[in-house]
């Protein structure tokens, strides 16, 4: 069983949307000009994602839709998309 992840999530100057959790935090790409999340597919996210938070992209995704839908920001899920 898949113990549940909370994240939240924090725009950030130089567009960059801080995604935080007990575990750690990482960024992801949060354009300015058309208000737009970035998160790379769940193949792309198990190659470059922080070891901890590889196993939680189903979670994150779903959160981060959520959180984009209620601020009326537009999710971009895409291969080579940002994680810092």
């Amino acid at each position: 069983m898949i113990t549940p992840v909370y994240y939240t999530f924090q725009p950030r100057w130089k567009e960059e949307l801080v995604c935080t959790c007990k575990q750690g935090s990482f960024v992801l790409e949060l354009t300015m000009g058309q208000l737009t999340v970035y998160l790379p597919t769940e193949e792309d996210w198990q190659k470059r994602a922080p070891a901890w938070a590889k196993d939680h992209w189903p979670q994150l995704h779903s959160q981060l839709k959520s959180w984009c839908a209620g601020s009326n920001i537009p999710l971009v899920v895409m291969e080579g998309a940002q994680i810092w």
